[in-house]
């Protein structure tokens, strides 16, 4: 399909859910959640909102890691309240019971409750320090492996060194992240999130180009939105790369944890560029929005009437009636 000239730009982002969209717009939050008896239930989320409190925090930067903050805790309440609601509806008998595994048994035979809940929280603990060392030593400790290898390959470009590093360790960052998402897919929930996904690009377009909220409107627009949250990521491991020219370190452990400790800097970057990506449509920020645009052909798909007309109720009950949402 021919992209039309956008009309309007709007500040209402949202996000996938487990048979829903939560879809934010300046004056409320609302989640969307298809029932399994077929129904869409509307229920509001209440953001932490800290950058309408606290001025400060919206200063440029800052609101980046702040933004990030706010939309991950409230994204994460969000999908938890959805499964709740997918399964709230569900009549006796429709699905089985769902036996414990032998952990489960074993676990509930030797620790108390309490016991239980701190081994969860540990492991919960464990699997995020394992994803950081991954994504953040792993390609330092690939570089120092083979560095002699291209020590050898860029001898002839001098004073080049650090560049090499950091685009060597950048490549590895988005072949891990290319690998996670390509592996999400395989799971057949995940691919209808992806799908639910799809929908709230195509309504956000769809509102954005002035067309009346329907299912055919929708239906017609493309599924590749540079605000997206998709991009952002990609766009993070970008700037990842650019500020790793700058850190003249090379020991595998420290160099990994200054670039982690240097994390809400890439955020406050890479939010900022997402913003002008969103904001204005030219060669430059189609240039810069690209390989987050290219990745959403993983993280979006091709949603079905029916999730359509889910991301159409949460788009409605959220358009401000004053356009205050128009940032463009």
């Amino acid at each position: 399909m021919k992209k039309q000239k956008t009309k309007l730009i709007t500040s209402i982002g949202g996000q996938a859910l487990m048979e829903g969209i939560m879809m934010r717009g300046p004056q409320k939050c609302t989640m969307a959640v298809r029932k399994s008896d077929g129904s869409i239930e509307l229920e509001e989320v209440h953001p932490l909102n800290w950058a309408k409190k606290y001025p400060l925090l919206r200063l440029p930067l800052i609101r980046g890691v702040v933004n990030m903050i706010d939309s991950l805790v409230t994204g994460e309440k969000a999908l938890m309240r959805s499964a709740d609601k997918v399964l709230e509806g569900m009549e006796d008998g429709e699905e089985e019971e769902e036996k414990p595994s032998k952990l489960d048994i074993w676990l509930n035979d030797h620790f108390s409750d309490k016991m239980i809940n701190v081994i969860m929280a540990a492991s919960t603990v464990i699997a995020v320090l394992f994803c950081i060392g991954v994504f953040y030593f792993v390609p330092t400790w690939l570089y120092n492996l083979t560095t002699g290898w291209l020590t050898f390959m860029t001898q002839p470009v001098l004073g080049m060194e650090r560049f090499w590093q950091s685009a060597y360790e950048g490549v590895i960052r988005i072949i891990l992240f290319l690998v996670y998402m390509c592996l999400c897919t395989l799971n057949k929930d995940v691919k209808r999130v992806f799908q639910y996904h799809g929908a709230e690009h195509k309504t956000i377009f769809c509102y954005e180009y002035g067309l009346e909220l329907t299912v055919e409107n929708v239906r017609k627009q493309i599924r590749f939105h540079p605000r997206c949250g998709t991009s952002f990521m990609v766009l993070m491991l970008i700037v990842g790369i650019i500020i790793g020219l700058f850190i003249p370190i090379n020991h595998p452990f420290i160099r990994p944890l200054v670039k982690f400790c240097l994390l809400p800097v890439t955020v406050g970057i890479g939010y900022e560029l997402i913003k002008i990506c969103g904001k204005h449509d030219n060669l430059v920020t189609r240039i810069i929005a690209a390989p987050g645009v290219w990745m959403q052909h993983i993280t979006t798909k091709e949603p079905d009437d029916q999730m359509i007309e889910v991301a159409i109720q949460a788009m409605k009950d959220v358009i401000p009636e004053n356009g205050e949402d128009r940032i463009g």
